[in-house]
């Protein structure tokens, strides 16, 4: 086995995920980079390609069987997981009185129970492995839920619900495993910069009777430090929260949204 540190962040492929992937693997981490997508997160491997340091599956987060296979595959090769990021999400916007069963069943399969199963599955695992030399825990989870999960917003009941759940799955599971000496923790994004965010600025323009740049605008005008988020203030805090400074951390939602929600 290597003696670096490694994780698994599941949606590494794009947006906050491959931002994640990308600062964990210069903290020095080995990082295992999965998501449905696996051309996509093919491409963030080869990007940071260095070392032998990474490695790319497909993954369906909301598929039991395809998370064993990919946490057997992770434990086959490294023999441990020593930080989860749960990432992979999903989300649309529609107004209350028109969602669909299809729009409610998506975002709470993917984000509530795709995140359910894999800290599940890998905990089972994670459980039984010996803390590195010198370290107290055996690993450490962190979950992607959203700010959404604070409060709820106009054509957002759908994935609020999802991430109020993450939540609230995290602050549970925290107690259950911190005997383990496996922590968990959240992190709440606010108004990120990524493909999601785009498509998520033409449907509320739609909804709103607002052109993208006039929703961009007001997403501003409601953070207080003045901008947008970027994928890599996200990663950041997952950095913080990988590394041994968090290491009396557990149970915790950190905001991570410029003020636009304060707590």
């Amino acid at each position: 086995m290597h003696d670096f540190p490694n994780a698994l962040v599941t949606g590494g492929a794009s947006g906050i995920g491959r931002a994640i992937a990308r600062r964990l693997h210069a903290d020095g981490m080995k990082v295992w980079i999965a998501d449905l997508d696996e051309a996509g997160a093919r491409a963030v491997a080869s990007e940071l390609g260095a070392g032998g340091r990474t490695r790319a599956l497909a993954c369906d987060v909301t598929n039991r069987r395809n998370l064993d296979a990919l946490i057997d595959t992770v434990f086959g090769e490294d023999g441990r997981i020593d930080v989860l990021c749960a990432n992979a999400g999903v989300s649309s916007m529609q107004s209350f009185l028109e969602l669909t069963e299809e729009e409610w069943d998506r975002n709470l399969a993917v984000n509530a129970k795709g995140t359910f199963l894999t800290m599940q599955v890998a905990t089972r695992r994670m459980i039984r492995q010996e803390p590195r030399p010198g370290r107290p825990l055996r690993g450490k989870v962190i979950a992607t839920a959203s700010m959404a999960a604070r409060q709820g917003a106009p054509f957002l009941a759908h994935y609020s619900a999802s991430k109020f759940a993450v939540t609230g799955l995290v602050h549970a599971v925290a107690k259950e495993l911190a005997p383990h000496a496996v922590t968990v923790n959240a992190i709440n994004p606010g108004y990120v910069r990524t493909s999601m965010q785009e498509r998520e600025v033409r449907w509320e323009g739609t909804l709103r009777g607002m052109s993208p740049d006039e929703v961009l605008a007001d997403y501003v005008r409601q953070t207080p430090l003045g901008r947008l988020e970027d994928p890599e203030d996200v990663a950041a805090v997952v950095s913080f929260l990988a590394g041994p400074d968090s290491d009396f951390l557990t149970g915790e939602s950190i905001e991570i949204n410029g003020g636009a929600f304060i707590f």
